[in-house]
């Protein structure tokens, strides 16, 4: 009997005595599994994201549904058990659509054809009688300021035509290289007296669904502006192949005066290194359209589950881990510009700054970047944590890191995105069907484990060289 009193003994000894030869790196591999088991059995981050697209819907800069939104973070924030809670005040801009939008492409040989559109963010409205042209294609600012300057876009409308490139692996390098001509097009096209603009929308997915998204004005050159569908874009540019065409459009979009909303922050104090921040983000704005899910409700549910996560394991940081839920990435940057200008003021450091803003998908790691005079030397101290993440199928590359924590780069920290997979996330940008069930809980909660586990090794070994 003796004997067998005093085997639990033998076996308690043997495990304190493992646990006191177990390397670092077992002990990092061992909380980041309970991390990731944590994220998806007991994570909150589906369950928010339920509440805002579903109670809150779109949360559009100014709206009533991005008020509604700031308080709710705030809220859930104040549940967490976090040192502080606040809202940071910034000027955003307020647009509103209006009424549904009308387009049509006339010729003779197909007659009357609608077709599916969305005016674009920021756009000015048509008035209540709309805009009708003769249609000129253009494949690029560039050959619309040649056609400018031929005289060739005065009482026209401009079509850019120019689709995502199908032989990028990445569809953001996709986007980014075709997104120029929503962007900057209109005001192109007004310069030279275009009477309107319609711009093919950004993704690479042939279907009827129209993506909206923001135009820049600029030095005064204004046109309404809408966004057709891949499909409608297809149909145009068959058209045009035979003869010419007109098109005609109805939007009552436009701006209203700027309003005062918010940033919602939250943060935990770091125990040893307070004044090293690691900020872990996403933009609470959405459009109007849809209800936001991917874009970003995901990312903000992503910041809020890091500080859930680390609370339920009950881990004390050394560093300062604040969340920030920027308001108006869609439509202006003043959330990233108000807390941007208000850290640099109060001399701040962000040792490290993570942006959730491509989708709630499968995690596949972290794109990064920083100013050149720290980031090749910090790049290569996160080299030794890659076999820890490697096993989570995540990376760490260079490359940007989101519209909202770049601003930050001034104060030479590094800045990561988080990297999900790419290829479904344009299908819902920007749409009316960006809504709650094409999000997969599984992989939303995946990425709240990838990003809590990038949190949890930078704040115990920081970034000094």
């Amino acid at each position: 009997m003796k004997k067998y009193l005093l085997f639990p003994l033998f076996l308690g000894i043997c495990f304190t005595l493992s646990a006191q030869d177990m390397s670092e790196s077992d002990k990092d591999a061992f909380f980041i599994k309970d991390i990731f088991s944590t994220a998806l059995t007991e994570g909150q981050g589906n369950d928010w994201l339920m509440y805002l697209t579903k109670e809150i819907g779109g949360r559009l800069s100014g709206s009533p549904g991005a008020a509604a939104a700031v308080e709710y973070t705030r809220q859930m924030l104040d549940t967490l058990g976090m040192d502080r809670v606040w809202l940071q005040p910034c000027e955003v801009p307020h647009w509103v659509r209006g009424e549904k939008e009308v387009c049509r492409m006339v010729s003779e040989r197909m007659g009357s054809v609608e077709l599916a559109c969305l005016a674009l963010g920021n756009s000015i409205g048509t008035g209540p009688g709309g805009v009708s042209g003769e249609v000129v294609p253009a494949m690029s600012l560039d050959e619309a300021e040649e056609l400018g300057k031929a005289g060739k876009l005065k009482g026209k409308i401009v079509f850019y035509n120019r689709p995502f490139d199908q032989t990028r692996i990445s569809t953001f390098a996709a986007y980014g290289g075709a997104v120029d001509q929503r962007v900057y097009g209109p005001t192109m096209a007004a310069k030279y007296g275009a009477i309107g603009a319609v711009v093919r929308s950004m993704t690479n997915k042939t279907d009827d669904v129209p993506h909206t998204g923001s135009t820049v004005y600029r030095d005064g050159h204004e046109c309404p502006a809408v966004a057709i569908s891949t499909k409608a874009a297809d149909l145009l540019t068959e058209a045009l192949k035979h003869e010419k065409v007109k098109v005609f459009f109805k939007t009552d979009s436009k701006n209203l005066e700027n309003k005062i909303s918010y940033n919602v922050i939250g943060e935990i104090k770091g125990s040893e290194k307070p004044d090293e921040i690691i900020l872990v983000s996403g933009h609470l704005d959405s459009w109007d359209v849809g209800t936001g899910a991917h874009d970003d409700g995901a990312g903000c549910v992503h910041a809020m589950d890091v500080i859930y996560i680390l609370k339920k394991l009950n881990y004390k940081p050394k560093r300062t881990i604040r969340c920030v839920l920027y308001m108006n990435e869609e439509n202006g940057g003043a959330g990233a510009y108000a807390y941007r200008d208000s850290s640099d003021l109060k001399k701040e450091f962000h040792m490290a700054a993570i942006e959730s803003d491509r989708g709630g998908f499968t995690p596949r790691g972290f794109t990064v970047e920083g100013d050149d005079s720290i980031f090749e030397e910090k790049f290569k101290l996160l080299i030794k944590w890659m076999p820890l993440l490697e096993a989570y199928d995540l990376s760490i590359k260079p490359g940007g890191s989101g519209a909202d924590v770049s601003k930050l780069k001034g104060q030479k920290g590094l800045l990561f995105g988080f990297l999900p997979d790419s290829q479904r996330y344009f299908d819902y940008h920007h749409t009316a069907v960006d809504a709650p069930d094409v999000v997969n809980k599984r992989e939303l909660q995946l990425g709240a484990g990838a990003i809590t586990a990038l949190v949890y090794l930078l704040d115990k070994y920081g970034l000094e060289y």
